[in-house]
């Protein structure tokens, strides 16, 4: 799978899940606590898979 997503972590911990460069979601609080606990024990297919999981069907014909 290629690396279409990649998330970033902030200091006052949310997070920021993007799609080819463009934030999709932000988590907080619990839902970013548990994201991150998942990401750090999967690898990088894992990682892609999570991210899609957490962005849900955020695509709706729009995107260019």
């Amino acid at each position: 799978m290629s690396e279409v997503f990649s998330y970033a972590e902030t200091k006052d911990g949310k997070v920021f899940i993007s799609w080819q460069g463009r934030t999709v979601t932000t988590l907080a609080g619990e839902g970013a606590r548990r994201f991150l606990s998942r990401a750090e024990s999967l690898d990088a297919d894992g990682r892609q898979q999570l991210m899609a999981r957490a962005t849900g069907n955020f695509k709706r014909g729009n995107e260019r």
